[in-house]
């Protein structure tokens, strides 16, 4: 294993003569990689086996299977209306969707879950290649960037949600669009940081960036600081610099502009997560506890001997020491403190954290993977600092062995001997990663087993569901008995997410503005059933029904029943109002949906974000007498945003849709344009006059995606321009040429 490469003050890796240079070094270095590599591909081959998944990854997989569908439909993701949770959402909006639309793009060849199972492998599998690079493009050495390829796929975290197998594997947390953007932060940090030296790396810079952002958001930010930083590490060519960074920043916003301008004009309309708002899932653990596991080995090495923990904190000794000289290492310790810093949280900074863009609205713990991905750069210094002073000792105090040594003939057999050394440091991390593995696989198929019998059931009963319509399935919520119903190891509500049942139960999986009021769903209330649209039931064989509800099939441990007169429109009157934003509408809702108005078919205007409610259609309610009207007949098609009604109306009413309510929704009412307005919770609703009446609920979505992709090429064009074409030096060169 070579020594650490010592960086000069441009942050380039100086000439060396050393082992990493020869033919045998280079050979090692493949080697390693090959077996690194190897290891991840069989350890986790078993996420390639079809199961549903009990985390967070049975929402991505649904978005690839949508995604799927709508290119097929020949419609864009983006603009299109994703009705499977929390009664709908633009989720390729509001969620970073750009991993789900290219492994939809994929899965137009594959099929979507089998794109999803294969990306998910193949990225988590590979990432030390990632990690690799990146290390070569800080200017490190070989040796070094082997050992921080090695330790990649060993993290391990008290929290489980960071750069590490946990966050992504079948037993852990399946935030997946998190795996794609590991992936890309290396290489931004690294071309950002090749960039203030190169203008020839400002292009790919602002490509990783771009991506970066674009994959994941949390992620995006990890990204985008360190433009900030990086200029300030080499005073003594600070204004070049700066013009590199601008150029960087700007191209970067300008190439991700069709993900966050979109976010950020309709950010009214995604909902804040008010269950998790006060915790420290979204809040950050704070100052104390992070730096508690940081020195305790939590960060990198929970339950386990710190292994990479000592070799990160040798690298940081290493980096600190040689500050004036390594330009690279002032590098990484600015980025392992950027992300310590930031993984602090609104716990530590309360409200200065709003000079973060968007920062109410973003889980500030996942910061801690910025701190790994940093780390495992540190260790990889570290390890090498370590080699050094153990060659350096030989040499010392056993010469005649270091001379034995030094022969070429030597050279292969010291690098494989060196690399038997690195296993054996790492050892502790191999075997508990292993271990978890295995244990994923056993869990995976059991799941398996599970899927090809009580699946088989619960399919029979969605089969009836998909051939009678007319409403939601519910069966159960996570904060009730529906945690205990399950196929397998998965909550019967997951897993009919994962055949695409349009359910109520699943909640907070979405920023639709329904998604908080779902969670206080009251499943005693006759009346929540028909707000939600919930028409079938799936309970376990001895559960008592809820509310009155007519059997209809049993298979297995589970039945399905129905409810009478449901359907995703009503024709209600409006009583009332009340006024909530983004941050409240579910607590604001809970009076409304624990009382006995949605039963009688009366709802409340919103006063949503100060704006003023809807006119009341029933101002006097003791004027009222019997149902405002009924649906005649009904056409849904949520997954292509589009639902037709004929509705007979006795007196001047709202026909509401159970949808969650979205700027994006339109109304024709008999042909003519109609005000969209809001009931509570979160409803789209068009007012109509007494008569029978056809109309028409469509969702349009964001319409000014090609303006911004044609920024996006715009941006590309002009950086090509400018970096490695270097077209305004040719036309000078020209003219002065023409000029002679």
């Amino acid at each position: 294993m070579s020594g650490p490469t010592v960086a000069s003050d441009d942050g380039t890796a100086s000439s060396e003569v050393s082992a990493s240079q020869t033919g045998s070094s280079r050979l090692g270095t493949w080697v390693a990689l090959g077996v690194i590599v190897a290891w991840g591909c069989l350890r986790w081959r078993s996420e390639l086996v079809p199961v549903a998944y009990a985390d967070d990854s049975s929402v991505h997989q649904q978005m690839v299977r949508f995604a799927v569908s709508r290119f097929e439909a020949g419609h864009a993701p983006m603009t299109s209306w994703f009705p499977y949770l929390g009664l709908g959402s633009p989720q390729f909006l509001h969620y970073q969707a750009l991993p789900a639309m290219v492994t939809g793009a994929l899965g137009l060849g594959v099929g979507g879950d089998t794109a999803f199972r294969l990306t998910l492998y193949l990225l988590l599998a590979l990432w030390p290649l990632s990690v690799y690079w990146s290390a070569r493009l800080f200017g490190l050495g070989r040796g070094v960037s082997i050992l921080s390829a090695a330790a990649a796929p060993l993290l391990m975290s008290a929290v489980g949600v960071g750069y590490e197998p946990k966050a992504y594997v079948w037993i852990g947390f399946g935030v997946w669009a998190q795996l794609w953007a590991s992936w890309t932060l290396p290489l931004a940090w690294a071309f950002t940081w090749r960039a203030m030296s190169s203008r020839r790396a400002v292009l790919p810079a602002v490509v990783f960036v771009a991506l970066t952002v674009a994959l994941h958001f949390e992620t995006g930010y990890l990204a985008l600081i360190p433009i900030v930083i990086f200029p300030f590490l080499t005073p003594s060519e600070l204004r070049a610099r700066l013009w590199r960074a601008g150029a960087v920043g700007g191209g970067a916003l300008l190439a991700s502009a069709w993900v966050t301008v979109p976010l950020l004009a309709q950010g009214r309309w995604a909902a804040t997560n008010e269950i998790l708002r006060q915790t420290p899932l979204e809040n950050g653990y704070g100052a104390k506890q992070v730096m508690s596991w940081l020195v305790t080995g939590q960060l990198f090495d929970a339950h386990r001997f710190p292994v990479v923990t000592v070799l990160a904190g040798a690298g940081l000794v290493v980096c600190v020491r040689s500050w004036r000289t390594n330009a690279a290492g002032r590098a990484l310790v600015a980025l392992v403190v950027m992300s310590l810093v930031l993984s602090f949280g609104r716990t530590t900074f309360g409200s200065l954290t709003v000079l973060l863009p968007g920062s109410k609205d973003i889980f500030m713990r996942r910061f801690m993977m910025g701190v790994q991905l940093s780390g495992l750069y540190l260790a990889g210094v570290g390890g090498v600092a370590v080699m050094r002073l153990v060659v350096t000792g030989v040499r010392r105090w056993r010469p005649l062995v270091a001379t034995w040594a030094a022969a070429p003939s030597r050279r292969i057999a010291l690098v494989a001997g060196a690399g038997v050394v690195g296993v054996a440091v790492l050892a502790p991390a191999w075997t508990q990663i292993d271990t978890f593995g295995a244990t994923n696989t056993q869990w995976i198929t059991a799941q398996h087993a599970a899927g090809a019998s009580q699946g088989r059931d619960v399919d029979g009963l969605i089969g009836y569901v998909r051939s009678h319509g007319g409403g939601r399935v519910y069966a159960g919520m996570p904060s009730n008995w529906g945690s205990g119903f399950k196929v397998g190891a998965v909550p019967v509500f997951k897993y009919l997410e994962s055949r695409d049942v349009d359910e109520v139960g699943y909640t907070l999986r979405t920023a639709s503005l329904m998604t908080d009021p779902e969670y206080f769903f009251d499943e005693q209330n006759p009346g929540d059933y028909g707000l939600f649209a919930i028409h079938y039931l799936i309970l376990p064989l001895r559960h008592r029904s809820p509310v009155p509800a007519r059997l209809v099939m049993t298979a297995g441990p589970y039945r399905l029943l129905v409810l009478a007169n449901t359907g995703y429109v009503r024709v209600v009157d409006t009583v009332g109002s009340l006024s909530a934003d983004k941050t409240n509408l579910g607590t604001m809702s809970v009076p409304y949906l624990r009382s006995d108005l949605p039963a009688a078919g009366r709802y409340l205007t919103v006063a949503y974000g100060g704006d003023p409610p809807a006119p009341l259609t029933a101002p006097v309610v003791s004027a009222l007498t019997g149902a405002p009207g009924t649906v005649r007949s009904e056409h849904d098609d949520l997954a292509d945003g589009r639902v037709a009604v004929t509705v007979v109306a006795r007196r001047s009413a709202a026909v509401v849709l159970s949808a969650s309510f979205d700027p994006g929704w339109s109304a024709l009412v008999d042909g003519h344009r109609a005000r969209v307005v809001i009931l509570a919770p979160a409803l789209p609703a068009v007012s109509v006059g007494p008569g029978v009446h056809t109309i028409t609920f469509s969702y349009e979505g964001f319409g000014f995606y090609p303006a911004l992709f044609a920024v996006l090429v715009v941006t590309l064009v002009a950086l090509v321009w400018w970096g490695p074409f270097d077209g305004w030096t040719r036309l000078r060169r020209r003219r002065a040429s023409a000029a002679a």
